[in-house]
């Protein structure tokens, strides 16, 4: 464990919380690896711990709760001095509330709270609160663990250790605690399977509470795989289902059945019912990332959230920020990708639409992992409309791991015009097709999305041939015979007359502008029959022919996989483009525009739109599409006149190479005598 911060191990400086969370992430690091790298299959229900659960940095819990429970309090308390104890509060206006708190009712919440980091440091920061307002130490941690701290957790491990992390925290400063009958109010899933409908009508309770406990208990059947998304359709008594639960329970030691069991779990998820039924002034959670979801979870997510279930953490942003009180906050750790991607529009789309972001920090690619397979970020929204500049820090040029970037947080808070700290209204973003968070967007590359037009209007990007089975149906050209090849089908029916089994496959491949990646043919006999008829053990066609009225047409074309730098070439007519070699076409007759946009793509400012619109290293068909391109009458021969230069010099220096199939010769001969050259 030597790459654990030697502070961490300091109680002095309290490092006892910091190294629960490390041990317990380093004791679940094996079956973490185990369960995410299962070749992107569904992760399954005693898995879910193991493949969700990631130690939150102790910068960006601070942040995080800085930034939330501290603004919010700040807000509510113009005459507080304790800004200048919040480390990582980010500079910005606060806007004073008329609306007075006692500090006693500002609940806070994790729900996906693991070891119980971001509830720890919530007490200290609670602690600075009841001080400041007269508490004596012995009194704040204790109305703190009864009244403001609330948290919940799938893995009783986790649970466990978040409990003794909590009740030290209030042994530090109460030495009573452990002999007081005071429990924090944490909670941990238990599924309710077990406890049938016979069960419920066999206790002694009334008949609207049978009713009611019988819908939790079917609500939370499989709460240790949904957690904190089981969805509730309508509130409960919670108070007067406890007491009449409390009456059913034997007055004997006997509990041959197991009633008593039964009827303490479902006391237990009273408690959870209760947590979901409250507003909280400040929600904060690392929560869980999963899109490997089986298939029962799966169908709930989509019956439930439908509009942000492409991944469990985008259920959390939704669901937590809506659990917040008016002017309340939720602040996150998640991967990057909702900020920018389709798959996440409807919720970027909902938050600019209902919420404000307060502050957002976008950190480099390998910060919080070794490997590149998840970008974070950290944001905190408030519950309110809109009206005002959020604060935004742009970290992703500094390498280094999460230790500079967390020293370049507290830089930009010194000196808050440093480059990497944006201003902006939230409402630009969706002057953007798509709705990207794209906070550091310029006012004339706003402007420039709003006059241009999409591309996808001009051209048509499509997506081509996925064979399911590339090493079966692709070869590169010079492994097949050359007379099976046909290199100059300009349609479907042209390649059936040929009777030819070989045909160019654009596949996409390595970074290159204007021309080239002419390597593969693909098995398309017959009109792509063995490709069509290419079917699983169970009978369903794996292969996906898509947009074949495109096949063999003249093209743009670019690479699915970008590493972070786009790149666009020309494809003659005579290719299948592959779902990765992704190609965009003419429209009509309108052949001209191809040229044009392949100028405006291959800019340094295509690359600069590119990281706006999908900053990920696969750029899609629809991102294309939203390119806005202003086409230029004046210039527009000229432009075209570049390219066809570009072309043409890009397309001698493909086919210098001996494996291109229209290599000639080799230059470094052209300048021998000729009568001293080989033979061509």
């Amino acid at each position: 464990m030597t790459d654990v911060p030697e502070a961490d191990f300091d109680v002095e400086k309290e490092g006892q919380v910091e190294i629960i969370g490390w041990l317990y992430q380093y004791y679940n690091e094996e079956p973490h690896n185990q369960v995410v790298n299962i070749n992107g299959g569904p992760v399954k229900k005693n898995d879910i711990p193991a493949a969700t659960q990631l130690f939150t940095t102790d910068w960006v819990v601070r942040y995080m709760v800085d930034n939330s429970l501290g603004r919010f309090y700040l807000e509510h308390n113009e005459d507080s001095t304790i800004a200048d104890k919040l480390e990582y509060l980010l500079p910005g206006k606060l806007v004073q509330s008329e609306d007075t708190v006692e500090l006693k009712n500002i609940k806070v919440l994790d729900n996906a709270m693991g070891s119980g980091h971001i509830l720890v440091y919530a007490f200290d920061v609670l602690m600075e609160m009841y001080l400041e307002q007269g508490y004596s130490k012995r009194d704040a941690a204790v109305g703190i663990i009864e009244n403001n701290l609330y948290g919940l957790e799938i893995d009783r491990r986790a649970y466990q250790l978040a409990y003794f992390a909590l009740m030290m925290k209030l042994r530090q400063y109460n030495r009573r605690a452990l002999t007081m009958e005071i429990m924090p109010n944490i909670y941990v899933f238990e599924d309710t399977d077990d406890i049938t409908a016979e069960d419920i009508n066999s206790w002694n309770i009334s008949e609207p509470a049978k009713k009611d406990l019988a819908e939790i208990a079917n609500k939370f059947s499989n709460a240790r795989t949904l957690g904190s998304i089981v969805k509730l359709n309508r509130s409960f008594d919670t108070s007067s289902l406890k007491k009449e639960l409390s009456n059913a329970i034997s007055k004997t030691d006997l509990d041959v059945f197991g009633i008593d069991g039964k009827i303490n779990i479902l006391s237990n998820t009273l408690n959870i019912v209760q947590i979901f039924q409250t507003k909280f002034e400040v929600i904060v959670t690392n929560p869980p990332y999963l899109n490997h979801m089986d298939k029962s979870l799966k169908a709930y997510v989509k019956k439930n959230y439908k509009a942000y279930c492409g991944d469990m953490f985008s259920i959390f942003i939704w669901m937590n920020i809506n659990m917040t009180t008016t002017d309340g906050y939720a602040a996150y750790m998640t991967p990057m990708v909702w900020m920018f991607i389709k798959t996440f529009q409807k919720l970027r789309e909902s938050i600019i639409d209902n919420f404000e972001i307060s502050s957002l920090i976008q950190m480099e690619t390998h910060a919080f992992f070794d490997e590149a397979f998840v970008t974070i970020d950290s944001f905190v929204l408030k519950n309110t409309v809109n009206h005002s500049n959020g604060i935004y820090l742009r970290l992703t040029d500094f390498k280094g791991g999460m230790e500079v970037q967390g020293q370049k947080v507290t830089e930009a808070i010194k000196y808050p015009s440093v480059g990497y700290v944006y201003r902006t209204n939230q409402a630009n973003f969706s002057k953007i097709p798509g709705s990207p968070i794209a906070y550091w967007a310029s006012d004339n590359l706003i402007h420039d999305f709003e006059i241009g037009t999409p591309m996808s209007k001009l051209v048509e990007p499509r997506q081509g041939l996925a064979t399911a089975d590339n090493n079966r149906f692709l070869r590169q050209w010079f492994e097949v015979t050359y007379s099976e090849i046909k290199f100059d089908a300009k349609s479907i029916s042209d390649s059936v007359k040929s009777k030819k089994k070989w045909f160019p496959y654009n596949k996409g491949g390595a970074y290159r502008k204007w021309y080239g990646n002419y390597d593969y043919v693909v098995n398309w006999q017959n009109d792509g029959y063995e490709i069509r008829n290419f079917k699983d053990h169970n009978g369903k066609v794996k292969s996906r022919p898509q947009n074949t009225s495109f096949y063999f047409r003249e093209a743009i074309t670019w690479s699915g996989i970008t590493s972070g730098h786009f790149s666009i070439r020309y494809r003659a007519a005579s290719s299948i483009h592959a779902d990765k070699g992704m190609s965009a076409f003419a429209r009509g007759q309108n052949r001209d525009i191809l040229f044009y946009s392949l100028a405006a793509l291959n800019t340094k400012l295509g690359d600069l739109i590119f990281e706006i619109l999908n900053p990920t290293v696969s750029l899609q068909v629809g991102d294309v599409g939203r390119f806005p391109l202003i086409v230029s009458r004046k210039d527009k021969l000229q432009i075209q006149q570049l390219v066809y230069k570009n072309i043409s010099i890009a397309k001698d220096d493909w086919n210098i190479l001996e494996i291109a199939w229209d290599f000639d010769n080799s230059p470094l001969i052209s300048n021998i005598d000729e009568h001293k050259q080989p033979p061509p």
